[in-house]
């Protein structure tokens, strides 16, 4: 089949499409190298195709570019040489001589400005003009001639051949891929030794069938006397093998070269003919067919397959910045349960202490003013000594501070050693409870391992005694939880009725709290069992779904009922005050010497992964109707 002239094709705005392109050939891969080094390496073809075969090739004035290409010593120079109309190549050697490409530029081309620049910016290189034929016989940045008189108007490559070697070290294999790759049209020349062989044929065919389906010239060199039907037989065999069940829309010509010994030996051209009776021959077949037709066809079908690809990549690249989020989630999950372990203990006395403090200080003055005259602060004294004999409770040590700040310090550290012990695993568990969990393991990223490398190179007893260090902070009442305990207080002065107000009982309960052995407020998960301690469930503390606070106290003889429910209403706000300070305190504490660069370091990869995500869908979506489908035209 030909590729004859056709109706000019709409008007595009060319610039537009160029800028779309670029930003794809742009961010994808550098995306891909933020989240993903084996995306970045599937990216590679993707890549050369958009640099090779789209970027520089909009002008539709330029001309064609058919490569000439087969395994060694099937005759590719001396094709070359006879479509050139002239001797440019070196022939009759053995396999492998040639080992850099060859331009033949028709000579209306030749000295066009910018011409040579767009012909060699696949290869990243000008070709420099062949001073000497032997030049080509070692490897290096691309020639070019000038074709003769009668030469299709066409550029024509001679490629080095891709098979000499072993599999997976063939010689010169790089340098023809980067032709083929660069090429509109390919002219496969092969021989009765190569047309059944597999490996070559699964190189052409990945080069014409992989991102954007390309069309082929079939050259088979073979015996003059070779049977015609053998011929056509095994040059159907070789179309199959590159294209499949529809080789007849992709072959725009199949051609027989007879072997002779006098163009082996340099003294005569080579006859090239058709296989089809009545069809042009292999020149006439170049010429005739349309670069602008072809170069669209061509544009459109690689544009497609590229946008396809693209969208793949980006949903790859999509998951990878999903796996970062999940990962940021579980980083902060594990830091939740370490601060939940370091503050397992409450120091209730000093809270409690503190707010009955408060509590006191809100009194009405003629309250004020009986406690002066001692009408009622006989009172909570003797409910407290009355609730310790009946309760069987014993008076807190005098050390309370000093035993709470060896349990914080032991906490601290049991909870630092943990997170850094974790952090450095392969894979963080999810969720917020300690143990295993229910979300499963996440496993680190690919993009945090540099990050978490230098993490665990820094010294651990240095960050442990950067966060001991200012323990007494943690542990302290700060200013935040006393203006909670201020509102607490008003809160519940609000709600208590004349009586109570009168008794202040429930100050009085105040005080009996610190004294009953309420020396520290022990989180933990699950109902509690027993009929010795206060029980009151912390809603959303640490993103724990039932989190609750024992307090250990005498409850079962001499405190009321009533008294009891405000106790109960009242110890889970007062925990919780002192509870959020102190872990945003040591939340801080931990970023700052532990968490920080990983999290940062996170926070810098998802956003620049989400920009250009963003980018890449957007240059996808204004491209969605530029592209071609793959079918032949």
């Amino acid at each position: 089949m030909t590729l004859s002239a056709s109706p000019p094709a709409a008007p595009w705005d060319g610039e537009a499409f160029h800028r779309r392109l670029l930003r794809l050939r742009e961010g994808l891969p550098r995306l891909a190298g933020l989240l993903d080094p084996e995306l970045a390496a599937l990216l590679a073809p993707w890549s050369r195709a958009i640099d090779r075969r789209l970027l520089h090739r909009f002008d539709p004035r330029f001309p064609l570019v058919a490569a000439v290409c087969g395994g060694g010593s099937a005759g590719k120079s001396t094709l070359f040489n006879a479509l050139a109309g002239g001797r440019f190549s070196p022939v009759g050697g053995r396999a492998g001589m040639n080992r850099r490409v060859l331009f033949a530029v028709p000579s209306a081309f030749a000295g066009t400005p910018g011409f040579l620049d767009a012909l060699g910016r696949p290869f990243g290189a000008t070709p420099r003009a062949l001073s000497r034929p032997e030049e080509l016989l070692e490897p290096g940045e691309p020639r070019f001639v000038v074709s003769g008189p009668g030469a299709p108007p066409v550029i024509l490559l001679d490629t080095p051949d891709f098979d000499t070697g072993g599999r997976g070290a063939y010689v010169n294999r790089p340098a023809a891929q980067a032709a083929l790759e660069a090429a509109d049209l390919l002219i496969y020349l092969f021989t009765n030794a190569t047309y059944a062989n597999r490996d070559n044929t699964d190189f052409i065919a990945g080069l014409l069938t992989g991102i954007g389906r390309r069309r082929c010239l079939l050259v088979y060199r073979c015996y003059a006397g070779y049977p015609a039907a053998e011929v056509a037989e095994h040059s159907r065999t070789v179309a199959r093998n590159l294209y499949g069940e529809d080789a007849d829309s992709w072959v725009v010509g199949r051609f027989r070269l007879d072997e002779d010994n006098r163009v082996a030996a340099g003294r005569g051209a080579p006859r090239v003919s058709p296989l089809e009776p009545g069809a042009p021959g292999l020149a006439e077949t170049l010429a005739a067919i349309d670069p602008g037709r072809l170069r669209r066809e061509i544009h459109a079908a690689t544009l497609a397959d590229v946008h396809e690809q693209a969208a793949g990549f980006l949903l790859r690249a999509r998951a990878g910045l999903a796996r970062l989020e999940g990962y940021r989630g579980a980083l902060l999950q594990a830091q939740g349960r370490a601060i939940r372990r370091a503050l397992a203990h409450v120091p209730m006395e000093a809270v409690v202490r503190r707010f009955a403090a408060v509590w006191a200080a809100g009194d009405p003055p003629a309250v004020r003013f009986m406690r002066r005259a001692g009408a009622v602060i006989e009172f909570p004294f003797r409910a407290a000594i009355g609730l310790l004999r009946r309760g069987g409770g014993q008076a807190p040590p005098a050390d309370a501070e000093r035993t709470y700040a060896r349990r914080l310090e032991e906490d601290l550290v049991a909870a630092v050693t943990g997170l850094h012990q974790e952090l450095l695993q392969p894979a963080l568990a999810a969720g917020a409870e300690a143990g295993p969990a229910p979300g499963g393991a996440v496993a680190v990223p690919e993009a945090m391992r540099p990050v978490l490398e230098e993490f665990s190179r820094r010294p651990f007893r240095e960050m442990l005694a950067a966060v001991l260090a200012r323990r007494e902070e943690i542990g302290a009442v700060g200013p935040a939880t006393e203006a909670k305990l201020g509102r607490l207080a008003r809160r519940f002065r609000r709600r208590m009725g004349l009586r109570e107000k009168t008794l202040q009982t429930f100050w009085a309960s105040l005080n009996v709290l610190p004294a009953a052995a309420a020396v520290t407020y022990v989180l933990a998960t699950g109902d509690a069992v027993g009929g010795t301690t206060l029980k009151v469930k912390l809603a959303g503390l640490f993103g724990a779904k039932d989190l609750y606070a024992l307090v250990a106290i005498p409850v079962t003889h001499g405190l009321r009922e009533a008294d009891r429910r405000q106790l109960e209403d009242m110890l889970g706000p007062i925990a919780a005050a002192w509870l959020e300070e102190s872990s945003a305190r040591l939340q801080a504490l931990l970023e700052e010497h532990l968490t920080g660069p990983l999290l940062r370091r996170l926070e810098e990869i998802l956003a620049e992964g989400r920009s250009r995500a963003a980018e890449i869908e957007a240059a996808l979506s204004a491209g969605a109707g530029t592209g071609g489908g793959r079918d032949a035209g």
